[in-house]
């Protein structure tokens, strides 16, 4: 297995831009810690990058269980060292209306889409800084938002809002913080392939600090014409 390298920690891991941007860093060099929320999924995920000589440690957790997700992370610093680059790519994409959910369906995906990724920069943020650094990238979308998506709307805004803030808190310490958008529904071999996203994930982690923006847009993602949000 590779050593001497800091680890890439992805969260809410799926088959679509999770497992192409834990792929992406594992063939960087860059030993891996994959969470979801179902072992199945992790242990998918670790099967793909075994071809890759690197350590993969395989994690369940709910990033809406707050227990659960420090957890998780402390397993994956504890065990690969702190990172020096954090993914979270947990999105609860859902069709509403304004006024459709109840307020409890509403601070649920609110929990998924925002406050998860405020707990694992606050948890990983320290360690990271204390390794001397790194990039915390958070998955955006709906760079317009869509009365028909009403939640993820306003999760997405809430991730760019929340970007901004978490840069301005850790970029002394040497966090830079961001969120890559993508307007478009991911799926192999289209304009929004989870290969090339990935490949803007990894571009991203190794840009200089004069070059960073809080939000940077996957090529080709405009308005959003299509309901559909990336797939984790």
């Amino acid at each position: 297995m590779g050593r001497g390298t800091s680890p890439a920690i992805v969260i809410a891991a799926g088959p679509g831009i999770g497992l192409a941007v834990a792929r992406r860093f594992a063939r960087g060099g860059l030993p891996i810690a994959v969470i979801a929320r179902a072992g199945a999924t992790v242990a998918a995920i670790a099967r793909e990058l075994a071809r890759f000589d690197v350590a993969i440690v395989p994690l369940t957790a709910d990033v809406a269980d707050e227990t659960a997700l420090r957890t998780a992370l402390d397993t994956a610093i504890a065990q690969l060292g702190p990172p020096e680059v954090v993914v979270y790519n947990a999105g609860m994409i859902q069709a509403d209306t304004p006024g459709e959910l109840a307020t409890r369906r509403h601070l649920e995906a609110w929990a998924v889409n925002v406050v998860g990724a405020i707990t694992a920069a606050a948890h990983v943020a320290p360690a990271m800084a204390r390794r001397g650094g790194g990039t915390y990238l958070i998955t955006g979308g709906m760079p317009e938002p869509d009365p028909a998506y009403t939640s993820l709307s306003l999760g997405k805004a809430g991730v760019r809002a929340l970007a901004v803030l978490l840069d301005k808190q850790y970029a002394p310490v040497g966090v830079r913080v961001a969120t890559v958008t993508v307007g478009g529904p991911v799926a192999p071999g289209t304009a929004f392939d989870p290969d090339d996203i990935a490949e803007l994930y990894w571009r991203a982690h190794h840009s200089s600090r004069p070059d960073w923006r809080h939000d940077i847009a996957f090529p080709g993602s405009p308005g959003t014409r299509s309901p559909r949000d990336p797939a984790a």
